[in-house]
């Protein structure tokens, strides 16, 4: 049973107890680690405290929970599709459910199109114009599998998708697409980037060997100061969509939590130690949430 589930896997316990054609489906759309519905849900959430909808719109921030979590899911399954010749190739992943024989492909079809259903009930509750930003999304999501094919910075890719459930966000707020959404959407994109460098240093070693690009090897032995730009990047546009929503010094300064987080994850990375980055990837749950304190306060008016 444990050889079936990946070793970042966060409940192994309680997914090792299912049946072995549920325990496939359950690791295909990662339960198993919610930390990627989180960092989905996230930029969502921000969108709708920054327009304005934190109070008034709560069950809107709710179906954007439920949405993160069927939606990461079906991404998942189809990025496990596409790359379940290479996911064989790689010491972390050879173990997940395709490559490993757990789960078939057909099955994973099914499994794909019955998360997108889940999807769909979520589309159905936002305005028409939030509903026509959230179905442009499928093109890019459909693309990111191979980016890492073709460019050094498939993490770049990756935030353009993980973010956009911010525009959705913002959209059925607000009406419209303004520039502290830009703003706020360009930050989260710079902060995407960053941590999921930090995720890429666990298959720095296999990655190099069967030819897989990413922004960790890019980097090389300036990872680190890569992450710590491309986390100031974000805060700085962050502060721009805070300064475009209230011109207040008090309202920059709601970003000092999250920045003193980010810092945290630079100084205490240690680039070839795998199972400390997984944490510290890891950690960026609590940095969206601190940042989703910081919308709610500059984007409400009491």
């Amino acid at each position: 049973m444990q050889a079936e589930i990946v070793p970042d896997s966060e409940h192994k316990g309680l997914v090792g107890r299912l049946p072995p054609t549920l325990r496939g489906l359950a690791l295909l759309a990662r339960f198993d680690r919610p930390i990627g519905w989180w960092l989905l849900f996230w930029p969502g959430a921000w969108g709708i405290a920054l327009a304005g909808g934190a109070v008034a719109r709560w069950d809107l921030i709710l179906w954007f929970l439920l949405g993160s979590i069927a939606m990461r899911g079906a991404g998942c399954v189809f990025n496990d599709i596409v790359d379940r010749d290479l996911d064989a190739q790689v010491a972390r992943t050879r173990a997940r459910p395709i490559p490993s024989g757990l789960v078939s492909i057909k099955l994973a079809w099914i499994w794909l199109v019955l998360l997108c259903l889940v999807g769909l009930v979520v589309l159905l509750q936002l305005t028409p114009f939030a509903a026509v930003v959230a179905l442009a999304s499928l093109a890019p999501v459909a693309a990111y599998p191979f980016m890492k094919r073709i460019t050094w910075w498939p993490q770049a890719w990756l935030g353009l998708v993980f973010s956009w459930a911010m525009l959705v966000g913002w959209a059925d707020i607000a009406g419209a697409l303004s520039l502290p959404m830009w703003l706020l959407y360009a930050g989260s994109i710079a902060w995407v980037i960053g941590y999921d460098t930090i995720y890429a240093l666990q298959d720095r070693e296999d990655d190099a060997m069967i030819g897989v690009r990413s922004s960790a090897l890019r980097m090389g032995r300036h990872v680190r100061g890569g992450v710590a730009a491309f986390y100031v990047a974000a805060l700085a546009l962050w502060a721009g969509a805070f300064w475009q929503m209230r011109p207040d010094p008090l309202a920059i300064a709601t970003l000092l939590p999250v920045a003193l987080h980010l810092g945290w994850q630079v100084a205490t990375l240690r680039p070839d130690d795998g199972t400390g980055a997984l944490a510290r990837f890891r950690s960026n749950r609590f940095a969206g949430f601190l940042m989703f304190l910081a919308c709610v306060v500059v984007g409400t008016t009491l």
